[in-house]
């Protein structure tokens, strides 16, 4: 494993791709420590920015407030990242595969467009987790994403398939123009969900303001929602699903586009 300290904020964000297993695996620690990031316009050395220490191999673990730090984890393929602190943009961005860990919060378009793998958030996460950059057609692919806290703007945006779970409030448009996939609110969102949504699956544990092109269907409980709950309790996310314990309203939309996305809204039975 490779162990990095930082040594100091940067006065402007530090784009460092090189922060991948894909990238240090193989390498010796001199080779580690001259890998390339940008400070700006410059192109200065890794070892400029952090102390370094370990062996090479698929394995990071990164100590300080590295939320000026853009481009960790990018297009990773395997392999793990522990960040223990914050973390910057683009947090896992383009990520096929592997796990990445941040204890603390992370900045704007964590897992933007990622297609496989694992990204867990202790903390808060800004807006557009999981989705679509500025004029490509299609956001995530697959892969979770799992925000313990809150999340911003645009969650999961024209995402396509995996899965975004978040426990803390929503901001506005959370799952905007999506296609596919599933979101779990569990502390529910703010306005305008699901806008434009043409398929897959919003599920909301808390409260949410239904935009008028959602039409209500049914009351009833998802059978695949029990393999969701499954998979999602190791890591602390609880998901009802059990006839006793309640059941959801189902409502379908957008009707504006028109979609065949839906809504489920958790309804316990009063105690």
């Amino acid at each position: 494993m490779i162990t990095l300290t930082l040594k100091e904020q940067p006065n402007v964000p530090l784009e460092a791709e090189c922060l991948s297993p894909d990238v240090t695996a193989g390498l010796v620690l001199a080779e580690v420590r001259a890998l390339p990031v940008f400070l700006g316009k410059r192109q200065l050395r890794l070892e400029d920015f952090f102390s370094i220490e370990g062996e090479g191999g698929d394995e990071l673990e990164i100590h300080g407030d590295v939320h000026q730090v853009k481009w960790i984890g990018r297009g990773m393929t395997r392999g793990r990242i522990n960040v223990v602190g914050n973390a910057g943009m683009h947090l896992g961005a383009y990520m096929k595969g592997g796990i990445i860990k941040v204890s603390g919060n992370a900045s704007d378009w964590v897992g933007g467009e990622m297609t496989d793998g694992l990204i867990h958030i202790r903390g808060n996460a800004g807006g557009q987790a999981g989705a679509a950059y500025r004029g490509s057609l299609a956001g995530m692919r697959g892969g979770a994403i799992l925000i313990e806290g809150s999340a911003g703007l645009e969650l999961g945006s024209r995402m396509k398939r995996g899965v975004i779970a978040v426990k803390g409030l929503v901001k506005d448009f959370a799952g905007l123009q999506m296609k596919g996939g599933t979101i779990f609110l569990l502390g529910g969102a703010e306005i305008r969900t699901g806008a434009w949504m043409i398929r897959g699956t919003i599920v909301s544990l808390g409260p949410i303001r239904l935009l008028p092109t959602f039409t209500y269907a049914c009351v009833y409980n998802p059978t695949f929602l029990r393999l969701y709950a499954r998979q999602l309790r190791p890591f602390g996310f609880s998901i009802p699903y059990a006839v006793q314990d309640g059941a959801y309203r189902r409502y379908t939309g957008d009707a504006s586009v028109p979609g065949k996305g839906e809504l489920l809204l958790w309804q316990g039975h009063a105690s």
